[in-house]
């Protein structure tokens, strides 16, 4: 196995191995990608407190997220296409963050259905919906997550209408891959994905083929989700699906401080401040920035939790201290699910768990909990001056 200090190790085995069209799935951003960037680039801009001469035995990064015990303020985000990155891929990180002690949230959009995930798990995982038009399918997207033992709903608000990934346009994305002389010529040299893909039964999106009316193929999928999303969505549609489900709901996508009030006022247990890993609006500000705001305006009304941007243990010791209650990792568990598979997974896991550990250690704390401003060094304009 490689030697993997950092989660740009993986990233970097993650690319030789998986083909582009899903290595450029994951790693973009909508139009620009100013705002896919600067997720990121703005973690820099924040500076730890190094405190000495402190006793540092005995310390705990456990928690808790929406009532369940972590081992970290770390949640695995939902990432569609999971398993196109490495055959029975939300499988595979279910598992890794099973064992490691920290939420899988699965995707609607997933090649692993919830059956899969639940059938080959022993604890129960978080799922992830999108806000669709088709009440009768929705519906029973919800009785198949609470039949699989599905301990919290996230709702994804952010996806209204899709912002454009030049990408994906380029290379053509779907689920199975389209085969053109491009594409083929492309996999042929990533063996190992191959290998994986052939000794799988899971192409297609398994959340949605056979389960919503009239979509049986890839054709007809991909003309289902054109449509299937929810222009129309309004918080009163946020209230009637949280009406829906009898445990916490997570609201996903929170950017601007007057959704963040009205997330509580339709009973989000927790929200996460999100911009889609900048796969959206693209010109938004970064999700590090505006979570200041968001916590001033909420206060603890709500459970505040963090996405988007999240590269190392240290990000997460930044979130943390600022006030987030914990954080989500979507692209860094996806370089080690395509690098090195289950094992990658844990090994991303591992890496972060290590940097927040040490990183916490030599800011002078040994309970995570304890974590806040105090740690930081902030810019005073760190949130900017906008007119």
């Amino acid at each position: 196995m490689p030697v993997i200090t950092n989660i740009d190790d993986l990233k970097r085995i993650y690319k030789r191995r998986t083909p582009k069209m899903f290595y450029d799935y994951a790693e973009s951003g909508s139009w620009s990608e100013q705002t896919f960037r600067e997720n990121t680039t703005d973690f820099e801009l924040i500076r730890l407190r190094q405190r000495v001469a402190v006793d540092m035995t005995g310390r705990s990064t456990e928690t808790t997220m929406v009532g369940q015990e972590v081992a970290m303020p770390v949640a695995l985000a939902p990432v569609g296409l999971t398993g196109m990155q490495c055959a029975d891929g939300e499988i595979k990180a279910a598992r890794a963050a099973e064992r490691f002690g920290v939420p899988f949230t699965l995707s609607t959009m997933s090649i692993c259905s919830i059956e899969d995930v639940a059938e080959n798990t022993d604890k129960p995982f978080w799922f992830q919906v999108y806000t669709l038009k088709d009440d009768d399918f929705m519906r029973r997207l919800f009785a198949r997550a609470k039949d699989a033992n599905c301990s919290a709903l996230v709702i994804t608000a952010d996806l209204q209408i899709m912002g454009q990934r030049h990408k994906d346009v380029k290379n053509g994305l779907s689920a199975p891959p389209k085969l053109t002389p491009a594409s083929v010529a492309n996999m042929m040299t990533k063996v190992r994905w191959g290998l994986g893909m052939l000794g799988t039964r899971r192409h297609t999106f398994g959340n949605v083929v056979g389960h919503a009316k009239g979509v049986d193929a890839t054709g007809s999928l991909s003309e289902w989700t054109s449509k299937a999303f929810d222009h129309a969505l309004d918080w009163d549609r946020i209230r009637e699906l949280r009406s829906w489900w009898d445990g916490p709901v997570i609201l996903k996508g929170i950017l601007d401080v007057e959704d963040a009030k009205r997330a509580v006022d339709v009973g989000a247990d927790a929200i996460v401040v999100s911009n889609h890993g900048g796969r959206q609006q693209d010109g938004a500000l970064s999700a590090i920035r505006m979570l200041p705001s968001i916590l001033e305006a909420v206060g603890d009304k709500v459970e505040v939790h963090f996405d988007s941007g999240i590269r190392s243990g240290q990000d997460v010791l930044k979130a943390v201290a600022m006030g987030a209650k914990s954080t989500y990792i979507g692209r860094a568990f996806v370089y080690g699910l395509g690098a090195m598979g289950e094992a990658g997974v844990t090994r991303a896991l591992e890496v972060i768990h290590k940097e927040l550990d040490t990183a916490m250690a030599l800011s002078g704390e040994r309970d995570v909990r304890n974590l806040g401003r105090h740690n930081l060094l902030i810019p005073a304009d760190f949130e900017g001056n906008w007119a």
